[in-house]
């Protein structure tokens, strides 16, 4: 033993060290609970590898106690110790492992580390995790012995200007037989962190399927173990029972119901990672934040590192449960996970399972997928419009309700089409008691066919993109031309009203232009109509009303001006061919046309005063008053 290795030992920092500190406390962690998950983290490492190493030197293990972490609070003393029975340091690996700020702590690892778009390389190294502690500690002693070693070794440090290594006294020597002891110093506004209940909390929320006992020597009392040391998702299939699965949905999602679908398996291959992820049968209160922020929580070897890594897209936002990656190193940045090629691919292969067990669910469990549907369908339809991969499959997988019934899935609606129909068709509205009194349903029901009746406030965003299933379009009753002629009507007697009288289409057209001025931008007779006098649709090349009347709601876009279509045989449109031209019934009528169409469409016409007025004239001209 040479004379530098018994002397005390000390290696300053270098400038660029304070400034990395600095990013530590203050740039990467957004939350100074997180110093003990890294040193629960570290620990779990040590023991894992000691397990490694004794598959081939079986005496590493000794005889001593099985593998374990402890966590001994001390108010009086206000320490904080996180020891493990794992592998241990020697002198060196303390300086190289514990070292890696000193060793890399120059302008071109900072520089690394604040530029990184992929930063994971940077940050997978014990000594970055380690350090973490600072935000909590003034002071922090390391304690090692290497297991199958004689020597113990301390490193000390309280951030700023370097640390010091020497060998540990005796009675530090005779407290470490095997393993790491971590001494943190507290901050004065870190004390809670001494609180067992404190301490409980954090190891329940990150660490509680750490495979190792986490046991918690409180000042008084016997230690306890805090982890249930089992990761669920690990364990096979076989193994696990309904109720095992309820149980881990219900304290993984912090739920009070049954899961309606659970998804258990393991990928192997290129990446390998479980999976653990329950539909919950109950809406939860969240489901519709501005964020549409996910809740499968990312564990990497059974470490929590976050429920924010975004694993699965914001349409699958109600899915709760659990990923845990092998591959993956323990991370620090939630920006850095969002941009690692990994995790993206996990990400992929995740949703396009999750999607496939939806339409097995629907398949073979209709009544299971149906509470998912009630409880989740409106969000499952934004995938419809965001996610053009898997459009197909949740067209498929959508329930709707239509003029036959509820729960249609669209393979029904076609294999109910009527002879020489080509389209699906569909209305979309605020609300389907409205939609189902709707004058732009008539031409379809005059014929039988069925149409999808579309009230969720997406259904207005979905439709707006081209969409088809099956190679059948889908086509709006209120936006652009339609023509229905090809279908035959369900009553011979509807065939022959298209002999009745109807009033010149040119003329009438003209007139009521002519009356309503800019208040639209055309007017045309409709095809849709078979008894009320008008409807406003909309132009084929640009938005939906409903979509319009959105985004007005939101202040995102001017609405344009409809379309009114009028029925040439309805009486108050063959009233208007009667009345003089330019006279005030003309106006007057006319204007009844386009208001009584708002109406319907659920919306007031610009002067309702106005509106009441006219009406009033009316009414009294016909009761000749």
């Amino acid at each position: 033993m040479t004379t530098s290795d018994t002397a005390v030992h000390t290696q300053p920092f270098q400038a660029e060290v304070s400034e990395l500190l600095h990013l530590m406390v203050h740039s990467v962690y957004s939350e100074t609970d997180i110093f003990l998950r890294e040193l629960v983290s570290n620990a779990s490492d040590a023991c894992d590898k000691l397990r490694y190493e004794a598959i081939a030197s079986p005496a590493l293990l000794g005889e001593g106690d099985a593998l374990k972490i402890r966590i001994t609070p001390n108010k009086t003393a206000n320490t904080l110790v996180i020891a493990d029975n794992g592998i241990g340091m020697e002198r060196q690996e303390l300086i190289d492992h514990l070292g890696t700020i000193a060793r890399s702590g120059t302008k071109a690892f900072v520089s690394k580390l604040k530029e990184a778009k992929d930063g994971l390389g940077l940050i997978g190294q014990f000594g970055v995790g380690f350090y973490s502690a600072f935000m909590v500690a003034e002071k922090i002693v390391v304690i090692s012995r290497r297991a199958g070693e004689s020597d113990v070794w301390t490193w000390t440090s309280s951030g700023g200007s370097g640390f010091e290594i020497a060998r540990a006294s005796d009675e530090e020597a005779a407290r470490v037989t095997r393993g790491t002891e971590i001494v943190l110093h507290l901050r004065d506004d870190a004390r809670k962190y001494l609180e067992a209940f404190e301490i409980e909390r954090i190891v329940h929320a990150y660490s509680d399927n750490i495979l190792f006992p986490i046991e918690l020597v409180p000042e008084e009392g016997e230690p306890r173990q805090i982890n249930s040391a089992s990761a669920l998702w690990q364990r096979s299939k076989s193994e696990l029972t309904g109720e095992d699965y309820k149980k881990a949905y219900q304290q993984i999602a912090s739920a009070f119901d049954d899961p309606a679908m659970t998804l258990h398996y393991r990928a192997e291959g290129r990446y390998s990672y479980a999976v653990l992820l329950f539909a919950p049968s109950a809406k939860p209160f969240d489901l519709f934040e501005p964020n549409r922020k996910g809740r499968v929580k990312l564990y990497v070897r059974r470490v929590f590192i976050t429920d924010d890594a975004d694993l699965l897209p914001g349409y699958l936002r109600f899915i709760r449960g659990v990923v845990d990656s092998e591959d993956l190193p323990l991370n620090i940045s939630r920006e850095m996970l969002q941009n690692n090629p990994q995790l993206a691919q996990i990400r992929k292969a995740v949703a396009t399972r999750v999607v496939s067990e939806l339409e097995s669910l629907a398949d073979k469990d209709p009544d299971n997928f149906a509470k998912i549907w009630d409880g989740f369908g409106a969000v499952l339809k934004e995938g419809i419009y965001e996610d053009f991969e898997r459009r197909e499959k949740l067209l498929a997988l959508s329930r709707f309700t239509t003029t036959s019934g509820e729960k249609r899935s669209l393979k029904q609606v076609i294999a109910d089409f009527k002879p020489n129909q080509t389209e699906i068709y569909y209305l979309v509205g605020d609300s389907i008691e409205r939609l189902k009194s709707n004058p732009r349903l008539e031409a379809a029901t005059a014929r039988g066919i069925e149409v999808l009746l579309l009230s969720d406030p997406v259904d207005a965003f979905w439709t707006s993109m081209p969409q088809e299933f099956e190679g059948k379009p889908l086509k709006s009753l209120s936006q652009g031309d339609l023509n229905l002629d090809l279908i035959p009507r369900v009553d011979e007697a509807d065939d022959a009203k298209k002999d009745e009288p109807a009033a010149d289409e040119a003329a009438t057209v003209a007139v009521i232009k002519a009356a309503l001025g800019e208040r639209v931008s055309d007017v045309k007779a409709s095809t849709r109509l078979t008894s009320s006098a008008s409807c406003l649709v909309a132009d084929s090349q640009g938005p939906s009303r409903e979509l319009e009347r959105i985004l007005s709601q939101q202040n995102r876009g001017l609405r344009t001006k409809p379309i009114l279509e009028i029925n040439l045989r309805h009486p108050l449109v063959t009233a208007i061919t009667k009345a003089q031209a330019g006279s005030k019934t003309v106006d007057d009528l006319s204007l009844l046309l386009l208001e009584q169409a708002q109406i319907l469409d659920g919306e007031l016409p610009e002067d309702p005063a106005a509106f009441a007025t006219r009406l009033n004239r009316l009414v009294l001209q016909g009761l000749g008053g």
